[in-house]
């Protein structure tokens, strides 16, 4: 990895095309950037953009996070996250061990209990102790599960690797969250639950949104909708299904296909008519709200940014909306402003993200990529921009 004094995404990307021997206009050529921004990049004149950056990582053989820089250990050990991470992997790697016998677990009723509050936590960006109490709750519901192997019992120890994946997700390790998709299916498996199944590859279909594997992420949103097929009619059923179709909007919109992606809008559109609100339903926050601000994501990574400021000042966003969500959504916005030119808009949607989700917030490629972009501009940002980059270490 680059020193870290070369901290933008175009420093990366200049090391890896060195290392691989390649000219820019060679790797312009391989990945279908054009020249210009290839060398605007490198030189920290322009942001990457998600897209940029995937069709770079994909010329250069290398993953989305070389580019990115992800994870950002310093940060992670400036907050004391570091040492959470081993205790999650190594709660990961005891699925197939059977009951502990130094584990004595709480009743099914109390871990329940515990779980649901780990994923109301994450919502809430409380993003730290939620990764400080999950290996014990994944050990208890693992001995639980082999204990008494029934379908609650899975489908409890099933929550409980999902919330891995948020967490890892959020922290920027993509291994792991693909170890705790795997142990995820395979207890749902054990539970013949079709419901956990759809999500998995729900949730699946976004790690390869963010390794920019675009076609496979398609693919699993497909077999996402094949495995609800299975389930029963109902609000959940549709929650499910609104959710595929809203991933199905954003992988297309990231592979510049708007018709696919405004089919996918407009079916969960339909669908969120019907549900109304559901943001607690496996807390994937779905809903009429949620269909707009996927609609603000979709034009952003279609590059129409005028068209996503637009709209996201169209999104009435309720107040008791999850902040873990709502963060997010600025991040894209924030983004979208940067490229129409609003910097102080743009820098004042960054600090709405930092309030709402500082942890979330801090670990965000997109936060950093915006921020480098922003940088380029300082000289009529506030002094505060300059607090905000040391916040972020860069």
């Amino acid at each position: 990895m680059p020193p870290r004094i070369q901290e933008h995404a175009g420093a990366r990307i200049a090391h890896v095309r060195k290392v691989r021997r390649l000219t820019q206009r060679e790797l312009a050529d391989l990945s279908h950037v054009s020249y210009s921004t290839l060398t605007k990049v490198e030189q920290g004149i322009m942001p990457a953009s998600p897209s940029v950056i995937g069709a770079l990582a994909r010329a250069l053989s290398v993953p989305v996070t070389e580019l990115t820089g992800q994870p950002y250990l310093e940060e992670l050990r400036q907050d004391q996250l570091d040492g959470l991470i081993n205790p999650i992997r190594e709660a990961l790697n005891i699925y197939d061990l059977g009951p502990d016998p130094d584990v004595v677990p709480r009743p099914i009723e109390e871990l329940e209990a515990h779980a649901e509050k780990l994923c109301a936590m994450v919502r809430a960006t409380n993003i730290k102790q939620v990764a400080v109490d999950l290996p014990g709750l994944i050990h208890e519901a693992t001995t639980t599960a082999h204990t008494n192997p029934v379908d609650r019992s899975w489908q409890l120890l099933a929550s409980t690797y999902r919330t891995a994946y948020d967490v890892t997700t959020k922290l920027g390790f993509p291994d792991l969250c693909t170890v705790a998709l795997d142990r995820m299916d395979w207890a749902a498996q054990r539970a013949s639950d079709p419901v956990l199944g759809g999500m998995r590859q729900y949730l699946r279909a976004l790690a390869y949104f963010r390794a920019s594997d675009y076609k496979t992420g398609k693919r699993l949103i497909n077999l996402g909708m094949s495995a609800l097929e299975q389930a029963e009619t109902g609000q959940v059923f549709d929650v499910l299904t609104g959710q595929l179709h809203l991933g199905a909007a954003v992988l297309a919109g990231r592979d510049k296909d708007r018709d696919a992606a405004e089919g996918h809008l407009g079916e969960a559109a339909r669908i969120a008519e019907r549900t109304g609100p559901a943001e607690k339903v496996h807390w994937l926050s779905f809903g009429p709200t949620n269909v707009g601000v996927h609609r603000v994501s979709v034009l952003a990574e279609l590059d129409l940014y005028p068209e996503a400021v637009h709209e996201a000042q169209e999104v009435a966003i309720p107040e008791d909306w999850p902040p873990s969500r709502l963060a997010h959504h600025h991040a894209e916005v924030a983004r979208a402003q940067m490229w129409t030119g609003r910097t102080d808009a743009a820098f004042k949607s960054l600090q709405m993200a930092r309030k709402l989700a500082p942890q979330q917030t801090r670990y965000h490629p997109t936060v950093r990529e915006t921020y480098a972009g922003l940088e380029a501009a300082k000289r009529r940002m506030p002094d505060t921009f300059g607090n905000f980059g040391a916040w972020l270490n860069v």
